[in-house]
This record gives C-alpha cells, structure tokens and sequence, in this order.
C-alpha cells in the first residue's frame, strides 16, 4: 500500500480520527486493535491515527492490521508537557508522524520523557525539549481545551494563548493544528469560541478530533470500569475524578460532519493530516549488534580462529593434534552457514557473556533447546553439550531456509543474573541495551475480583465466584461458564450475570507494563533508532 495516499476507494474519506487511545494507554481505553480494524471497515473509514498515552506498545500490532485490512496507519503519541519546570499541572499534546525523521524524534522525547521527568507513573515533557529540531518531522495537534493554549483561554488569558500560538508557529511552522471537540463538555462552551477566533486572527488551521476511548457508546460503561480499576475508585464514588463523557465513541464521517456543520476545514484538515503522515514501518528485518574484533580482522575470521581454539581445547587436542574428521567437517560446514547468515557476532556476543559468567562466579545451564545442536556453541563454550556424541542436529537450531533469528536457551542463576545484564550494558553502551517489556492483561479471575470491586460487590460474594473460575493457564470466562455451578449462579442470580458480563467486556485487555526476568536486548545503535524505551 502507498502510505502517501489512502487505499483505493470509489469516495475520498471526509474524515480521519487522529486521536485515539487503545488498550494500550494501559490508563484509559478499551479499544483492541482488531476490533477497531473491523469497525473502521464497517464505517468506511480509510486510515486511523492511534495516539496512546506517552507510548506506541501498539504500534507494530496497530500497522500489521491496518496495512492487511487496507486502511493507512497514522502513528502517533498523546504526551504530556508543561510549559514551564516550576509548572505543577502538565498539559496535553499529540504528535503524529509524519515520516522516519519524525518517528525517531518521537522516540527520543518519549525516551527522554520516561529517563528524565517520570514521576508517579507519568511521563511528562519539559520546556526546553519542544525545539524546532527535536520536532521535526512530526505534525502537533493542540489537546483542545487539556492543551497549553486551551488552557490559557479557560483562564480567561488571551494574550498568554496568542503568545503559545505564536510560539508553536515558529516552532513548527505549517505544522500545527488547534484541536476542537464537540463532546458536550461544559469547557467547550467557553473553549470552541475562542479557540476559533484565535484560529482565524492568526491564520491557523484547526481540526476537529474527537477523541475516542471506546468503540460504541455502549462501550462506555466498561470503559469507566477499565478507569476505575487503575484508578482504585468504584463507580459509584462521588469522589472519583469524572474525565471521560459517553460521546467518546470511534464516530463515523456522517456523525462528525452532523458535529461540524459550520467548520467543514475542521473535518478536511483531518483528511489532509492523515494524507501528509507517512511513515513507512520496516518489520522483520534483522539488527544485530558488532561484535569487537582486534584490527585488520573481520568478524568470520575471528570467529573462526576463536571456534578452532575452543573446539582444540574441548577436544583436548594439543598444537600437533589434528581435528577429528567428522569434528572438523561439522564445524566447517556450521561456521559456512553462520558467516553466510550473518549470524558470526551473535554467537561472539552470546559466548562473551557466557564466558564472563562463568569467569566470574554465575552459575549457566549447561544449554537446552536446539541450540545445544551446534559444535560452534559447543567449542565456544555457549554450551557443554557435544552435540556430534549426542547425535544432536545443527539444521534444527540455524539453516539457510531458517526465517527467524536462531534463538540459545541461556539459563543464568537468578542470584547473577542481574550481574551479567550489568556486565553486558557496560560492554555494549547503556544506551544499546535494554531489558525486554512485558504486558499483563486483564485474566479471568483477576478481572471478576477487579470488577467486582469497582461495582462495590461484598468481597466474599467476589471471592466466591472468582473461586468457581478455574486456576488454569489459558482460561477464560466463557470457558469457565460451562462448569455447571458458575453456570447455575450466572443464570439464576442478576447479581452474578451483571458481574460476569461486565467483566467480559474487559477480559484480556493489556493491564500494565512489566519487565522482562532475564530478557535483554543489544542493538547495534542506540535503542532509540529502533523504538522508544519505557520505565
């Protein structure tokens, strides 16, 4: 698909909702990326722009689909910022991508942000960040009345909203749009007049956006659950911050044309947004870190004398011995196919730090999987298993039809492991190593306990229905309804079927961002060329 223009279509679109949150906010949504594929197809609606809250966990799950459902992908972030160091209550801004030069900087404010300025589990970023440099390549949209210039006007601050406008202006010259939203919210009254006076005083463009957290308005109901739930609130607190409105729905064309009939540019400039955005996402290719080789060596070489030595060594051969004929074929033929592949400092890399573990008193397996099928991993040391006396297969573990990076199962004790992580980020540069992001989801039992809480259920009435759901890995709601008992309750007590099916809604959605035990990542630039890192 050209990223340039939108799929062919008989229509062009009339409209691009370029601020959407998916589950993968963590904070606020229940919008899963398939299902929103299904209902932008259902509308019509021909690209999509997915903004999540300081991070893009959903971005290559997001462009696969969109891609393979012929809708353009529009990759963005919904950031916090404040306006000055010494400001107490950060404000909103979205960017959107506009090509790679614009995804990097992305990365490295989101980076930064996390690095530099997290407190409480927000990201914010500061002042002296948002230069013309660091925003290149990206469009901004304002964040309506949650950005600095919404801001200054519902605090009754003209000038100060004609100051940050021109201030954007210079910043990011053509690139800057005020945001405006029709969600019935009372700021909106004092907001959408001003903002659109300003917008016409200085010759900017707005476009209208209407921030979607769920997918019907049906939705809305799971959606203040899901809030709820990371908030510690039930729903029916008094207390309980109200943010979100029904209105937050993935709308089509036709309704947001019904919501903008007198700012028709609102909804084109959505269009023109998306059709300036295009980012070409390169998957499935592989970026594998240089491993340091003496000078006037090249990486085959060197890993070829180092797997001669090894191989010597574990053999027992002395300088005068000759290699074993099947030992010495095997490994010629192995370290043919690993140079051919590329795949020569990947095993450097894997046997360095090995061999640092063991030097230094971190117990390793002794190698598991189908790694342990290679005399190159072998004469390394990266395993003790010699696979030509266990008859093991190399072409199991890496062959020239292989599509996947080969992959060593390396057991470290969990005392050292830590160890060994330090060692490789000092080796490799703190900034080209990353342990591995985990998410949890929302699994069966946890989320009828979770549920139940936020309805304000007793915690033994909980307790007792969450018990009647399997403890199996793989389980889910509609799997346990078909015990009899949770059956029986679910049909015969309102209580239950309401605390069931709600928790339905939200089974399976991404929960929080964990870290990885012992998964590590190297890369062979700076980590922030390839993704945004995440604390």
């Amino acid at each position: 698909m050209s990223l340039s223009e939108f799929p062919p279509s008989s229509v062009p679109p009339d409209f691009v909702h370029l601020r959407l949150h998916t589950e993968y906010s963590l904070v606020d949504s229940v919008v899963r990326i398939g299902s929103l594929m299904n209902q932008l197809k259902a509308q019509q609606l021909r690209g999509v722009a997915v903004t999540d809250q300081s991070n893009v966990f959903a971005m290559v799950k997001f462009y696969r689909a969109a891609v393979a459902a012929g809708i353009k992908p529009i990759v963005g972030a919904d950031l916090w910022f404040v306006e000055s160091d010494d400001d107490p209550v950060p404000a909103r801004l979205t960017l959107l991508c506009k090509d790679r030069r614009g995804y990097l900087n992305l990365s490295q404010l989101i980076t930064r942000s996390f690095a530099a300025n997290h407190d409480h589990g927000r990201a914010v970023l500061r002042p002296a960040w948002l230069t013309e440099s660091a925003l290149t390549g990206l469009i901004a949209l304002s964040g309506a009345h949650e950005g600095d210039v919404g801001r200054a006007i519902l605090h009754g601050r003209g000038d100060r909203a004609r100051e940050l406008l021109d201030r954007w202006s210079r910043v990011m010259p053509g690139r800057y749009y005020l945001e405006v939203q029709r969600l019935g919210r009372p700021e909106e009254q004092t907001y959408l007049p001003a903002a659109i006076g300003l917008a016409s005083e200085l010759q900017l463009p707005v476009v209208a956006t209407n921030d979607v957290r769920f997918l019907e308005r049906d939705d809305f109901e799971a959606h203040e659950a899901r809030v709820c739930i990371q908030q510690g609130h039930t729903l029916d607190d008094p207390r309980r911050p109200r943010d979100y409105v029904e209105h937050q729905y993935l709308k089509s064309a036709a309704e947001m044309a019904e919501l903008f009939p007198d700012l028709p540019e609102a909804l084109a400039n959505s269009v023109e947004i998306a059709r300036r955005c295009n980012l070409t996402v390169e998957l499935g290719g592989v970026y594998l870190p240089e491993y340091p080789v003496p000078t006037a060596v090249t990486t085959a070489e060197f890993l070829t004398t180092e797997s001669e030595a090894g191989l010597a060594r574990r053999l027992g051969l002395s300088e005068q011995d000759a290699v074993p004929r099947d030992y010495g074929v095997r490994l010629a033929d192995e370290l043919d196919v690993i140079c051919r592949m590329g795949f020569e400092g990947y095993f450097l890399i894997v046997a360095d730090f090995i061999g640092w573990a063991r030097a230094n008193g971190v117990p390793v397996g002794p190698g598991r999987g189908s790694g342990a099928g290679s005399l190159v991993a072998y004469a390394l040391g990266i395993t003790d298993l010699d696979p030509i006396v266990h008859d093991l297969l190399f072409e199991r573990f890496l062959n020239p039809e292989r599509v996947s990076m080969p992959d060593f199962d390396v057991d470290f004790c969990m005392a050292g492991r830590d160890r060994v992580i330090d060692y490789v980020t000092q080796r490799y540069g703190s900034e080209r190593v990353s342990q591995i992001i985990t998410y949890g989801s929302m699994a069966a039992r946890a989320v009828v306990r979770d549920v139940g809480r936020v309805l304000g259920l007793p915690y033994g009435f909980v307790d007792r229905i969450a018990k009647l759901i399997p403890f199996e890995i793989g389980m889910t709601l509609d799997k346990a309804l078909s015990d009899d008992e949770l059956k029986r309750v679910y049909e015969s007590e309102d209580e239950v079927r309401t605390l069931i099916d709600l928790a339905k809604r939200l089974e399976g959605l991404a929960r929080n961002a964990g870290k990885h035990a012992g998964g590590v990542v190297i890369a062979p630039a700076a980590l922030t060329e390839f993704a945004p890192l995440y604390r």
